[in-house]
């Protein structure tokens, strides 16, 4: 592409704008010097004593304490739980050498569902006498597509405690704890039901 050359009207207007115009002054020139970093401080030659008077004359830094508002894991939250039964017979339950005298299987079921079922499951089950029973749950599938509102792993795991917790099964249950590893570990509970008055 070659260059067009300016016509005369456009020469003289090109002069008078460059003679209505000042210089913005002297050009800066770059440092580079103003844009580097700080030097390091140069180390403190240690003073010739024992390791001892070394360790006394560091200046200790503040304690830092660090808290996360976590929420505990469903295990450990019912591990924290107080112990409402007997210990030895709790002890014996977790190792699992208690036979439980009922189950129910809730796989597979609705939440709805679920709570009708346990519901009617541990009222007969007290009903009958009967004082430890398993519920099973299941581990849980992941169910999360990533979405802005995180699923919980394992809903009836989750759900399951919370509903033995809240009348009228409250006044039913005496101790809920994770099922041994042989009778399902961390998809099954412990239920231990209180005596019938």
């Amino acid at each position: 592409m070659s260059r067009r050359k300016l016509g005369p009207d456009e020469i003289a207007l090109w002069k008078k704008v460059t003679e209505r115009t000042e210089p913005l002054g002297k050009p800066e020139t770059f440092d580079p010097e103003a844009f580097a970093p700080p030097p390091r401080p140069q180390p403190v030659p240690a003073l010739k004593t024992s390791p001892t008077a070394q360790r006394n004359q560091l200046p200790k830094p503040p304690a830092r304490r660090v808290s996360y508002d976590l929420a505990p894991s469903l295990p450990e939250s019912i591990a924290r739980s107080p112990v409402q039964m007997d210990q030895k017979t709790f002890s014996r339950m977790t190792r699992g050498k208690l036979k439980p005298e009922g189950r129910i299987d809730l796989h597979g079921m609705t939440l709805d569902r679920a709570h009708t079922a346990l519901n009617r499951f541990i009222m007969s089950s007290h009903g009958s006498g009967k004082r430890l029973v398993l519920v099973i749950t299941g581990k849980g599938k992941h169910r999360d597509d990533g979405g802005p509102i995180p699923v919980r792993f394992g809903v009836l795991r989750h759900q399951v405690p919370q509903w033995l917790a809240s009348p009228p099964m409250s006044s039913m249950v005496l101790q809920v704890s994770e099922a041994h590893i042989s009778h399902g570990g961390g998809g099954a509970y412990y239920v231990y039901l209180r005596r019938m008055r």
